[in-house]
């Protein structure tokens, strides 16, 4: 099996790890994985933030870059997201104005093929067990779009309870947003930082060692709370502890 690995401006930018790791599961699990080069944002922050003509011209390269790949996996769930739910809608939008329908057959093609990394493994392949050894306390945060528009439900709990030596701790309130919301922690950040606030303190409660999630925006977000209050606990994506096997460990 051959697939396309959206990497996302977010990890490319920021946490390559997160991209480098999720192509060391998918090896692992006998798929091969292609980069587009071509590949760029989602355009997402531009959309969120209201700008979604701005938008469109990033839907076209996003749908070219992936052409000819049955599956395309990422591992983020909000922009998995923004792929399904709001590619439609401005393609939609765009012929209703009467642009032509490109841009909505462009989605269409993309939508279907789009998957987010724990749906890819639990879903496509049918694993939950990716061979992954990772001897630390583990609470998971499932982020907004991925419990919410994907409705990704334990995926994410099952891949990590199978992993060897991981104990998986239960994360209070942790269906609650943790306030990043993209251009919301810009636009309101006195809410944002209170609703981080929150997240932090619930998983310190935890005693876990680590504070897993599938998206590093959000990792992004409380992590950095984190490391402000020089907290006995850091943020990893999924990915990485799924990449961990005892032959090579996580760092």
């Amino acid at each position: 099996m051959r697939v396309a690995l959206f990497a996302t401006c977010v990890n490319d930018a920021v946490y390559p790890s997160t991209a480098i790791a999720t192509v060391r599961v998918l090896e692992r699990l006998g798929v091969e994985v292609d980069f587009p080069a071509a590949q760029t944002c989602c355009g997402q922050p531009q959309f969120n933030t209201g700008y979604r003509r701005e938008t469109e011209p990033l839907v076209r390269r996003t749908a070219r870059a992936f052409e000819g790949y049955e599956y395309v996996v990422t591992p983020s769930g909000s922009c998995v997201a923004m792929v399904r739910d709001n590619y439609p809608r401005i393609g939609a939008r765009a012929a209703a104005e009467g642009r032509g329908r490109a841009l909505a057959d462009a989605a269409s093609s993309l939508v279907p093929r789009t998957y987010e990394l724990t749906e890819f493994l639990v879903d496509v392949l049918g694993v939950t067990d990716v061979g992954a050894y990772f001897p630390h306390r583990v609470t998971y945060h499932p982020s907004c779009h991925g419990l919410r528009m994907l409705g990704l439900g334990d995926r994410p709990r099952r891949l990590l309870a199978a992993v060897r030596g991981l104990e998986l701790i239960d994360l209070p309130g942790a269906e609650e947003c943790c306030g990043f919301g993209g251009t919301f922690a810009v636009k309101n950040p006195d809410v944002s930082a209170a609703m981080g606030a929150d997240k932090v303190r619930n998983a310190l409660s935890t005693g876990a060692q680590v504070l897993c999630g599938a998206d590093n925006s959000c990792l992004m977000h409380i992590g950095g709370m984190l490391r402000r209050q020089d907290a006995p606990q850091r943020a990893l994506h999924l990915a990485e502890i799924l990449a961990s096997t005892e032959e090579e460990p996580l760092a």
